[in-house]
């Protein structure tokens, strides 16, 4: 097997609380050494030597809400290309929404998506299965035959479950089953029409708005049925500083839950929408500044356990609509790790803690093997100059679909090397 030592790096591996000078020596698939004391252990015969020269090594990133086309809108993205775009953004483990055609709801859907994955991809795929039938909020899949056949987490993906005995159920039966429910909060009726995020702004621009309370409500009520149960429940991607509070509230209770935030509502808000930039109609909308730097704070302070890329590849078709109409959701593998250093740059988040909501909480929540340096894990790593200025430009992008946005953004920390299972599968 092939020896690979990175000398001279700055290893950053929240998993051990470690930012240090030192070296990884990946023999194979796994990490041999990893660390300061690595540095000094001698190259293996035959080894091939990179010399890091003070950039750092970080665990891959492992981005827990991806939405990709593949089966059903290939256009838009597909289990390849979305790897491929993953690769280039550091990202070395994704795992898949189940919002595709057909839903992935039974198991035939979730070997065809493992089955594509190691056929095609270049990073680890990781189906996400549907709570309930065809995403319908009603009739509930199985559990227990789905996480046996590979699916890491439940979820209706971009739907809400309305009803609450359902999300009681679903509840309960991912306690028995060890699982975890995933979701996304927006209650319907009071969303209604609205497109963004409802205040001044949208009225100015004369657009229905979506007011907070719209995602806040149906996460009370999940939390307190997260309470009743015990059942091990995440919410997907929270945006506004009620939302926090209540998630604070939850765990203050001793209640088994986390939460997510998209990297959009980390790095932007509602004035980006400027003048109907449909590139900037999002689920959850784009929030006040206000609630932008409640989310920094949740993150900070362990309210909030990862960072999504919410990943959602839309084609012109469904984008290059006036606002109201296009579709909601923006591509974002490629820019996650450069948006999430814009916090570490700006001094809001330590490195070891931006890392660590990138990699290690969300390899940890869904049981996943990756997020660390540590000797003996799988040799999923990034080697990032996180100094070097870059920008965004639609002709670099990898995604099928180039609905960004960050599109000529001035971002501050580039991949040069991506590695999963100890195979380079991105290098600049």
């Amino acid at each position: 097997m092939s020896v690979t030592v990175f000398q001279n790096a700055r290893i950053v591996d929240p998993s051990r609380g470690i930012d240090e000078t030192g070296a990884v020596i990946v023999d194979g698939k796994k990490i041999l050494a990893s660390g300061a004391a690595a540095q000094n252990q001698g190259k293996p015969e035959g080894a091939t030597v990179i010399d890091c020269a003070g950039k750092a090594i970080i665990p891959g990133l492992v981005d827990g809400r991806v939405f990709i086309g593949e089966p059903g809108a290939e256009h838009r993205e597909t289990i390849a290309s979305a790897s491929l775009a993953a690769a280039a953004g550091g990202v070395t483990s994704i795992v898949m929404m189940p919002d595709t055609d057909p839903v992935i709801d039974d198991i035939a859907l979730v070997e065809f998506v493992m089955r594509t994955a190691r056929e095609t991809a270049s990073v680890h795929v990781f189906p996400a299965a549907a709570i309930t039938r065809r995403l319908g909020g009603q009739e509930m899949t199985e559990f227990g035959l789905l996480r046996q056949a590979g699916a890491v987490a439940f979820t209706d993906g971009r739907h809400t479950i309305g009803n609450a005995l359902v999300m009681r159920r679903a509840l309960t039966y991912a306690r028995d089953f060890g699982a975890l429910i995933v979701h996304e909060t927006e209650d319907a009726d009071l969303a209604s029409s609205g497109v963004m995020n409802e205040g001044l702004y949208a009225s100015w621009l004369g657009l229905p708005g979506i007011p907070r309370e719209a995602e806040t409500i149906p996460l009370e009520r999940d939390l307190m049925l997260a309470r009743l149960t015990g059942g091990n429940y995440h919410a997907a991607k929270i945006s506004t500083a009620l939302s926090a509070s209540a998630i604070s509230r939850a765990k203050d209770d001793k209640a088994n839950v986390t939460a997510g935030v998209s990297i959009n509502n980390l790095s932007l808000n509602e004035n980006d929408v400027g003048e109907y930039r449909t590139f900037f109609r999002l689920t959850p909308p784009l929030r006040t500044e206000d609630d932008r730097l409640a989310m920094i704070e949740a993150l900070r302070d362990g309210t909030i356990d990862i960072i999504v890329s919410s990943h959602d590849p839309q084609d012109v078709d469904t984008k290059r609509l006036p606002f109201a109409d296009a579709a909601a959701g923006a591509i974002g593998l490629e820019t996650l790790l450069g948006a999430a250093l814009r916090l570490y740059h700006n001094g809001d988040l330590p490195l070891l803690r931006v890392i660590e909501v990138l990699s290690t909480a969300p390899a940890r929540l869904f049981g996943l093997s990756g997020g660390t340096l540590k000797p003996g894990a799988p040799a999923d790593l990034v080697l990032v100059d996180l100094d070097e200025p870059w920008v965004v430009e639609e002709k670099t992008i990898r995604s099928r679909s180039k609905n960004t946005c960050f599109e000529s953004a001035k971002l501050q920390g580039k991949v040069l090397q991506t590695m999963v299972a100890g195979r380079t599968v991105f290098s600049t």
